[in-house]
């Protein structure tokens, strides 16, 4: 009896193995996948100096500039689009920066090492760090709301968590687990049109969906994102960043299968694009997108910044 129960689970397993294969990411039949993105532009090599990044782990774009989180280098670095450098900073201030975001005219950069989101000015200029009344534990990646509250992707504290400039703790969701809202190592969240936001869930291996009060929507990568990590479409294999373009859909940096995976608001599969890394490591690693439709993405192991736009 034994034996044919671990059969059973076995044969139930494929089956959900086979029909994620044939269903859109969201568990709807996806008839209407749009053609890859291409490659416009990359620039960037390993190094110290300017326009030069050490594992690049965050970026953000304006109308006309890029900011990266050059992780390993400890510093912010400003190019405008066509890859000229502008300006660093923050190495004085950061440890190890990751997901960054802008709002409101300023930069958020969440630092993994020192627990804390810094906030600078565009110009880069150091206004303070932000520390959870509870503390922080790795943060990965913030989104910033129209009030001015942070949602923050706190790591190592497997949640997301909702808190003022001040750092007060107005919510708290997660812990570690596999089930609806729970997470395992959240690297990064983004907000939805409608207040509500989305998180890459790290090692879980799918994306999450919440309401604008946190409340649990649906979840999606792999068989009904039960952390089941593939190269197939609409699965992951380390889900490391995520951001939500003008029109709503959400692009999602699947860090192991070296991709930007594209999905509707509801999770529907649309496109994957991406470069494989030359050598040791991995690729797509951070994703931006600006105004003008464009994907703006870090390639981790080839230290260098990429830009995609959809294929004519």
């Amino acid at each position: 009896m034994i034996r044919l129960g671990r059969w059973l689970g076995y044969g139930l397993l494929a089956i959900l193995v086979l029909l994620a294969l044939f269903l859109g990411a969201g568990g709807a039949i996806n008839w209407n996948q749009e053609p890859p993105y291409e490659l416009v532009q990359s620039w960037g090599k390993k190094g110290e100096g300017p326009a030069e990044f050490d594992s690049p782990t965050g970026i953000a774009v304006t109308a006309e500039e890029v900011f990266i989180a050059d992780a390993r280098n400890s510093r912010i670095q400003v190019l405008d689009k066509k890859g000229k450098f502008l300006r660093d900073f923050g190495a004085e201030n950061l440890g190890r920066p990751m997901n960054i975001t802008i709002a409101n005219d300023k930069l958020y950069v969440p630092d993994y090492l020192n627990d804390v989101v810094h906030v600078f000015t565009l110009a880069g200029e150091h206004e303070r760090a932000i520390e959870a009344e509870d503390g922080l534990d790795s943060p990965g990646g913030v989104a910033v709301r129209a009030d001015g509250t942070l949602l923050i992707a706190d790591s190592y504290g497997q949640r997301i968590v909702h808190i003022t400039p001040d750092g007060e703790v107005l919510e708290s969701w997660g812990g570690a687990g596999r089930g609806p809202g729970e997470f395992s190592y959240p690297a990064d969240v983004a907000l939805a049109p409608d207040g509500g936001f989305y998180v890459a869930d790290g090692y879980n291996d799918r994306v999450q969906q919440f309401g604008p009060d946190g409340t649990f929507i649906r979840k999606w990568g792999g068989p009904f994102g039960m952390n089941i990590f593939g190269p197939f479409r609409g699965w992951f294999t380390t889900a490391t960043s995520i951001d939500v373009a003008p029109d709503g859909t959400v692009f999602v940096a699947d860090f192991y299968n070296d991709r930007i995976q594209k999905f509707t608001a509801e999770g529907d599969f649309l496109t994957a694009f991406g470069t494989a890394s030359e050598g040791p490591g991995h690729s797509e690693m951070a994703v931006a997108i600006d105004a003008e439709g464009r994907v703006w993405t870090t390639h981790f192991a080839g230290h260098q910044v990429e830009v995609w736009r959809p294929a004519d």
